[in-house]
C-alpha cells in the first residue's frame, strides 16, 4: 500500500501493464502481485458454475476480473462479477467500463494480513456503500466462504459456508454448487 498520495482514476491509466493489479479505494494505492496459481484456479471454478447457470437462465453475465469505477478514487478489480442483463444496459460507460456496481461480487483471498485486510475491509466498505446485492469472500486455503448480503443498512454477513455446504443464493434462483466443488483443485497443494 503506498499512501503518501491520494490517487485518482487518471493515476492507474499511466502505471505500466506488468501484470500487477492497481487498485485504489477512497484514493489508497494498492498493488497487488501477480495472484497465486489456486487463487486464479478458484476464481475460474467460481466463473464456470456462475456462466453454467447463467447460459441456463440467460439472466446477465459473469465476468472474471473485471475493472469497476465507482468514482475517481474508487477504482477497483474484483475477481469475479455477475451482473444482471437490465443492470449492464446501465453500467457501462461509453468507454466499455463498468461505472455501476454488478449485483454480486466475489473476491478469492490471496495470502498475507495486508490482502486479506483490503478484501474483508477495505473493499467491503467500498461495495456496502457502493450498493452491491451480494459479495462473497472465498478462503480457498480453509475452503470456506463467508457471504454478504443487503439489508436496509448496508452489506452483512450470513452464516459463513463451509466444505461440504451447499452455495445458494435468493439472488440467482435455481444456482447451488457446493463448497467442496470450487475448492476441490487446490487440495492436493495444501
Amino acid at each position: 500500500m503506498i499512501a503518501d498520495k491520494r490517487w485518482t482514476s487518471a493515476d492507474l491509466e499511466v502505471f505500466p501493464d506488468d501484470g500487477k493489479r492497481y487498485e485504489i479505494i477512497d484514493g489508497r494505492l494498492k498493488i497487488s502481485e501477480i495472484p497465486h496459481w489456486l487463487h486464479q484456479f478458484v476464481c475460474g471454478e467460481i466463473s464456470s458454475e456462475l456462466g453454467n447457470w447463467n447460459r441456463k437462465s440467460s439472466r446477465g453475465q459473469c465476468v472474471f476480473a473485471p475493472g469497476l469505477i465507482f468514482d475517481e478514487s474508487n477504482d477497483v478489480a474484483p475477481d469475479v462479477i455477475w451482473i444482471s442483463n437490465e443492470h449492464l444496459a446501465r453500467a457501462l460507460d461509453e468507454n466499455g467500463h463498468l461505472r455501476l456496481p454488478p449485483e454480486l461480487i466475489v473476491e478469492v483471498l490471496s495470502p498475507g494480513a495486508e490482502n486479506e485486510q483490503w478484501d474483508r475491509e477495505a473493499k467491503l466498505d467500498l461495495y456496502s456503500r457502493g450498493g452491491v446485492l451480494e459479495y462473497w469472500i472465498v478462503d480457498w486455503q480453509l475452503c470456506k466462504i463467508d457471504i454478504y448480503r443487503r439489508t436496509s443498512v448496508g452489506l452483512h454477513l450470513t452464516p459463513s459456508l463451509q466444505e461440504g455446504s451447499t452455495l445458494e443464493t435468493p439472488l440467482l434462483p435455481g444456482f447451488r454448487c457446493t463448497v467442496t466443488q470450487l475448492c476441490e483443485g487446490t487440495r492436493e497443494y495444501k
